[in-house]
């Protein structure tokens, strides 16, 4: 979590939005007069709906509250069904009846769930509508898009639209396959991407591509570079570009700015045709307190707690929702639930995990208040975690949760029957701050820091930890990362392929940011595309190169990846060389037959005849050189491998002579 979210998301007028170009979809015409009355229609809401409703264990209700296009006595139509249990009346408005806020009340249903519900005649694909909500307190009226919409007009207009989906999926060959494609034995390497500012179309005034054009260029683009998973900013309807997605309004709805979900559809089947699986970020930690979202829904704190030191956050300005009422929890779980089952997403990235635990957090003394046991942690956002997981796992086995947790919370990853949260992964916050730390420093006083590269591995196997290199650390004055490395032009790049290199040998899987991986100079701009333009210079398109050699390597060798969340897969060489500051270890695969022997000089003096004691007797190929010359490096090495020989050495029967690149960066692997 940063400070992107401080942005308020009510500036969202501010600014004019990049419009794409997207097909657009015709409405369903009606056969009869459209200004029928709502008609009563109580067998779409079962009892055992609202019993799982009221239990807090309804995590499909996503098929039972918002719009739904059916047939109702031989007549086509849209169900609507919407909690407000606080509303004196709620009615539906939109095109259909020309705003109407009189023309179609809805009924309250009365078994005291508080759900709204009718059926309207003619009502079809592609209408915008709002819900009309009077308040039962202070005379308090508003329009309220629907919270469970499942597509919005596109920003700055904010009404949701009555959607049914029809997309034919393609993508059976990769579902087959991908509860081993998302193992946490097999390789993750996540390019994480913002979709609106990847690439833009600059003969078009720069408007960002749709989701059509992105299926293929960005594809093809994460298929040519080996990448095994990208990772989406938040697709989650927004209203303000600003806030980068993470201040939501519409949780079940793909925003409208790149296209129609169905488009989207299309996108994450086009990336499952060329065997990347899509994550995305997911923000149940708060909301925006924009007058069409959420907050303050039916004239009262329905979504959020009322006490703002409960129910405000006071970091971004936005609203947190209350995890101790059961609606609540549907309504998040079947969120989550509707973007796997929809959309065929392989992973969520749980945002802010951190600011959901602790019920202190940003918060000074007095502006907290403590849970029933004097203690600060959240004990209701403990437990809704724990069944969104549960649940997760159980409908859907196939896939990750991934949390972005930055403190030392234990058993984060940890099933929930043990005392865990459940999540599959969790962001290494801790070996990020300590690489990047280490890596600004001038190599000269390395020497003196040479713990921040090895402390990582004193609680390397505590979690299931991912390695990321995310859009937080290239913002807000952070500077790019080929800016933070230190030195000339050539020693930032042999840097930064050097942290990378070691990154893909240490224990966990691996995530970095969009456009770190061709040198992108300038900070990410949301408002902007990437510098392609760099790759027409050797450093940059070297370094692209050897992002994509590091990527084969890595997926080629299962020793990098196979036992990431164990100890049997890792083993130091030698640690303790803080006068040269150079690393080595070894990583094992599950069977310990193929090993991969990691070396890493982060210095810029090359190191010649440095021996290395080797865990076996036989050729050791070099498979990976970061100062190779056609990634921009001077080009010293192995020539392409050493022999073993009988001389004890780092605790080993026998060892090997080694060239060390500077600022370099070589991986071995034996000659089978």
């Amino acid at each position: 979590m940063s400070a992107k979210k401080n942005i308020s998301s009510k500036a969202k007028n501010k600014e004019p939005v990049a419009k794409p170009k997207v097909k657009q979809v015709p409405k369903e015409q009606p056969t009869q007069n459209k200004k029928s009355s709502v008609w009563e229609f109580d067998e779409f809401l079962t009892e055992y709906d609202i019993y799982l409703f009221r239990e807090g264990k309804h995590f499909s209700l996503h098929k039972k509250l918002g719009a739904h296009i059916i047939s109702h006595e031989k007549t086509r139509g849209t169900f609507f069904a919407v909690w407000a249990p606080n509303a004196k009346s709620v009615s539906v408005i939109g095109d259909f009846n020309g705003w109407n806020r009189e023309s179609h009340h809805l009924k309250l249903r009365d078994d005291e769930s508080g759900i709204w519900q009718g059926f309207i005649p003619f009502v079809g694909k592609g209408e915008a509508y709002k819900y009309f909500i009077s308040s039962k307190y202070d005379d308090y009226k508003v329009e309220k898009t629907d919270p469970f919409g499942t597509y919005s007009e596109e920003p700055p207009k904010t009404a949701s639209v009555v959607w049914d989906y029809g997309y034919d999926w393609e993508d059976a060959s990769w579902m087959k396959k991908r509860k081993k494609n998302n193992a946490l034995d097999s390789p993750f390497s996540v390019y994480e991407v913002q979709l609106e500012s990847w690439r833009r179309k600059p003969e078009e005034d720069m408007r960002p591509l749709n989701y059509m054009e992105l299926a293929d260029e960005l594809s093809t683009y994460v298929k040519e570079q080996g990448y095994t998973h990208i990772e989406l900013l938040p697709v989650t309807e927004y209203p303000f570009s600003g806030s980068w997605g993470y201040q939501v309004v519409g949780f079940f709805a793909p925003t409208s700015r790149f296209g129609t979900p169905d488009e989207f559809m299309h996108f994450v089947d086009v990336m499952h045709q060329n065997d990347i699986g899509v994550i995305i970020d997911w923000v149940p930690s708060h909301f925006p307190g924009d007058q069409h979202g959420l907050h303050f829904f039916d004239g009262t704190y329905l979504y959020e707690h009322q006490d703002p030191r409960k129910g405000y956050h006071p970091d971004w300005s936005s609203y947190i929702f209350n995890y101790g009422r059961s609606e609540i929890r549907n309504f998040l779980i079947s969120s989550a639930h509707s973007w796997l089952e929809n959309f065929h997403v392989d992973g969520i990235r749980v945002d802010a995990v951190a600011s959901m635990l602790y019920l202190d957090y940003s918060r000074k003394e007095g502006e907290w208040i403590p849970n029933e046991h004097g203690g600060r942690e959240n004990l209701e956002a403990i437990s809704f975690l724990r069944d969104l997981n549960e649940s997760i796992y159980t409908s859907f086995p196939d896939v990750q949760t991934i949390a972005e947790e930055s403190t030392a919370w234990p058993m984060v990853t940890r099933p929930v029957y043990t005392g865990g949260l459940g999540f599959g992964m969790k962001w290494n916050m801790g070996w990020m701050h300590d690489t990047l730390g280490y890596f600004q420093h001038d190599p000269i006083h390395r020497s003196y820091h040479h713990n921040q590269m090895t402390f990582s591995i004193m609680y390397a196997f505590n979690e299931n930890f991912m390695l990321s290199l995310s859009h937080d650390e290239v913002v807000h004055g952070k500077g790019s990362l080929i800016e933070k490395m230190p030195g000339d032009v050539w020693q930032k790049f042999a840097n930064l392929r050097a942290m990378f290199a070691f990154m893909f040998g240490h224990p966990g899987k691996k995530l970095h940011f969009m456009g770190m991986e061709i040198g992108q100079w300038k900070e990410w701009n949301y408002k902007t595309s990437l510098d392609w333009h760099l790759l027409d210079y050797d450093t940059h398109s070297g370094l692209q190169f050897f992002m994509k050699d590091l990527n084969s390597v890595y997926k080629r060798h299962p020793a990098l990846y196979e036992q990431d969340f164990t100890p049997d897969g890792f083993k130091w060489i030698d640690a303790n060389d803080s006068t040269n500051s150079i690393f080595s270890f070894v990583r094992y695969d599950k069977e310990r037959k193929q090993h991969v022997l990691v070396v890493a000089n982060f210095t810029p003096v090359p190191q010649y005849n440095y021996r290395i004691g080797v865990p076996d007797d036989t050729t050791w190929v070099e498979i990976l050189n970061s100062d190779a010359s056609q990634y921009g490096g001077s080009g010293m090495g192995n020539l392409g491998g050493v022999e073993a020989n009988p001389v004890p050495y780092h605790g080993e029967e026998q060892s090997i002579n080694i060239m060390i690149p500077p600022l370099g960066v070589v991986y071995f692997t034996q000659e089978l």
